[in-house]
């Protein structure tokens, strides 16, 4: 038999139970919808952080406070409060280095009127506009006569200022953080992200203020802690040189002659991680939605196991006629095949169309993003019809391996 024998033979089988074909491809259309979805939505927030963290730049780096340790225990990264406001004025002046700005992080619930919610205080000075390349909707930014003068004042991120205020102009307005008065002098531009790498939902006082009335940071070394000491070079490659040369001042500061109390970790470190972790995450949800597309195939095999019970008969008169055994075969394993592609098609094109009405839900504080790539579409079509090839085997074996005299006798 040729192939468009074999094709034609398969299709008219299928077709005569039209019911039970369609049942048997459910398995197949709800374990593909399940990939593609699944993948669309690990594959839109991987791209969600990446575009937030490129958003930042390329060049910068980041000093953070090291561990500190109790008996033989050591606490995680940045615990100890090493780095001090001192600490970043003396890296301004170094060689490659365009901004320096350091920052006090704390928690705060906002309220205004009968509107509140809570998110992430930091407190900052000027240069954080430039240092981190994000930019003003309205209003003012944080100055320096305002750190100066511990003022009251705050710059809202966009989603924390529709929160509060809905569509009016809150500048000017005061709001409370943690039961204390600030006035807002300024929004941000919206820039989104997900989960914790949203900016949108943090606002920024003056860092004097924040050390004194919000985070009540300590000292160290006769100087007021701070949280993180951003660092923006002019390029980033001259990261290397310019991570030795901060290393040097802050252990000539420190008086460190052995073990850092520092970490310095630079955008792409960041970058690779935040990949890798969303990444690994996209593979788990596609492994979870995986493992309905085995449940369809053990469908598929135990109809194809009913189909050669039915078809006995014609198995051994096609035998008896000089049908080779590899006929036979190949007859059911492209049966099989049919209902798996055919199921997974279908469900590529319901899962590309549910990614496509579920992109942009908001889920609390962040804005679902999907992302449907060809490599997740040419992965679903593989594995269907792998599922369809593997879970086929056994039923077209069985059926092959029936002997034409046994065949015509079956009732």
């Amino acid at each position: 038999m040729n192939f468009q024998e074999i094709l034609r033979v398969a299709l008219r089988s299928l077709s005569a139970n039209k019911m039970r074909s369609g049942l048997t491809m459910l398995g197949i259309i709800i374990g593909v919808m399940a990939v593609i979805a699944m993948l669309s939505i690990g594959r839109g927030t991987q791209a969600s952080i990446t575009d937030q963290i490129n958003s930042m730049g390329t060049n910068l780096l980041y000093v953070r406070p090291g561990s500190t340790s109790s008996s033989g225990v050591r606490s995680a990264e940045g615990s100890a409060a090493t780095l001090t406001k001192e600490d970043a004025t003396a890296l301004e002046d170094l060689p490659n280095v365009v901004a320096v700005a350091p920052q006090v992080e704390s928690f705060g619930q906002f309220a205004y009127l009968g509107n509140n919610t809570n998110g992430r205080v930091l407190g900052v000075t000027p240069e954080y506009l430039d240092a981190m390349n994000v930019k003003l909707a309205s209003g003012d930014f944080v100055t320096a006569q305002n750190v100066t003068a511990n003022s009251a004042v705050v710059v809202l991120g966009s989603s924390i200022a529709t929160t509060l205020f809905d569509t009016a102009d809150p500048i000017g307005q005061s709001i409370r953080i943690s039961g204390q008065t600030f006035r807002v002098i300024g929004v941000m531009e919206s820039k989104g992200g997900t989960g914790f790498m949203n900016s949108d939902t943090q606002v920024y006082v003056p860092l004097t203020t924040a050390m004194t009335r919000l985070s009540r940071t300590g000292q160290y070394r006769g100087g007021n802690s701070v949280s993180v000491i951003n660092v923006k070079i002019a390029d980033s490659s001259v990261q290397d040189s310019v991570i030795q040369s901060i290393s040097e001042v802050l252990r000539d500061r420190h008086r460190i002659q052995f073990e850092d109390d520092f970490n310095i970790t630079s955008q792409q470190d960041i970058l690779n991680t935040a990949s890798q972790v969303s990444g690994t995450l996209t593979i788990f949800l596609g492994g979870l939605a995986a493992i309905s597309l085995i449940v369809g195939g053990i469908g598929i095999m135990n109809i194809m196991l009913v189909s050669v019970t039915e078809r006995t008969r014609e198995i051994g008169l096609r035998k008896a006629i000089g049908a080779r055994r590899r006929d036979i075969l190949i007859q059911f394993l492209t049966e099989a095949m049919i209902l798996s592609l055919a199921g997974g098609l279908i469900g590529i094109l319901l899962g590309a169309l549910i990614a496509g009405l579920i992109s942009g839900v908001s889920v609390g504080s962040t804005s679902l993003r999907t992302v449907v790539d060809l490599d997740s579409v040419v992965l679903a079509i593989v594995f269907s019809a792998c599922v369809g090839l593997f879970f086929g085997s056994y039923p077209a074996n069985r059926a092959a391996r029936l002997r034409p005299i046994e065949a015509l006798r079956f009732e």
